[in-house]
């Protein structure tokens, strides 16, 4: 067949099936269902994976602020703690401070010198201990320790710049004590396993009319030798009869917490000095 003749009829073909195509939708609704079946799913798996990846960027964002967010109210919860540490410190300090100076009023008759411990005996109570001031601090040996609001003991050596302490619970230190109410003598005599109890002993109470009672405050007698009179040492909490009928012996329990001291306060002026 000549080209011109074989042009002319596929010309004639495009133009009818140009009509066809425009005037109906013969060729639409394959091409439509083709569409359906390939191209809609694999675009909405497209669209399924960018949300999935927008999803995750936007997650990673947000992980990075938390994360920045997270080291910041770290870092300020190390400084609050910090800060708490510190006004839990200055809390006690105060409260230290305002019982000595309750103390201080306490006993106002006599002449103070505030002091720090340094260091104490092997131990769970401060039956000896080291204070930070001495014979330069105008401290000298005898003179009468005092801390939350009674007895602690007296110095019994003293350096320049430091003293030692021993307190009324050390083995064989004795005490001469009255009743506060019946003013009744005693020796307070200290005792560190009876201070497991949170105790220690008296002896040689003479109450033949048992007016003596439980709770009844012991002070330190006019007739002791080293000790001034009128201090608190505690109160008692057990009262036994002896076996010789006269005399009577107990139990006290501190005014002074030895298990916990930071800072007394001595006495400078000593039981000889206030006899003279």
């Amino acid at each position: 067949m000549p080209s011109k003749y074989l042009l002319f009829i596929l010309t004639i073909l495009c133009t009818v099936m140009m009509l066809v195509t425009f005037g109906t939708d013969v060729f639409n609704r394959p091409f439509n269902a083709l569409v359906g079946y390939v191209i809609v799913p694999f675009q909405q798996g497209i669209e399924k994976v960018g949300s999935w990846l927008y999803n995750r960027s936007e997650e990673l964002v947000q992980i990075r602020s938390l994360l920045e967010e997270n080291t910041q109210l770290k870092e300020e919860v190390a400084a609050l703690i910090e800060e708490n540490t510190l006004l839990q410190q200055d809390k006690y300090e105060l409260n230290k401070l305002r019982e000595l100076f309750d103390l201080d009023e306490q006993y106002s008759e006599y002449n103070k010198v505030g002091a720090r411990i340094l260091g104490r005996d092997a131990g769970n109570w401060y039956s000896a201990f080291l204070i930070d001031k001495g014979e330069e601090d105008g401290l000298a040996v005898d003179m009468n320790v005092i801390a939350g609001g009674g007895l602690v003991g007296r110095i019994t050596s003293v350096g320049p710049n430091w003293a030692r302490v021993t307190s009324i619970i050390s083995d064989n230190n004795h005490v001469s004590g009255m009743t506060l109410s019946t003013e009744d003598n005693m020796t307070v005599s200290g005792d560190l396993k009876l201070m497991a109890n949170g105790c220690i002993t008296f002896s040689e109470l003479v109450d033949g009319q048992d007016r003596v009672r439980e709770g009844d405050k012991v002070v330190t007698s006019n007739i002791s030798d080293k000790y001034l009179p009128n201090i608190l040492i505690g109160y008692i909490s057990s009262i036994n009869k002896d076996s010789n009928n006269l005399t009577k012996s107990g139990e006290i329990v501190p005014a002074v917490d030895f298990e916990h001291l930071g800072e007394v306060l001595i006495i400078t002026d000593r039981k000889q000095t206030v006899t003279e």
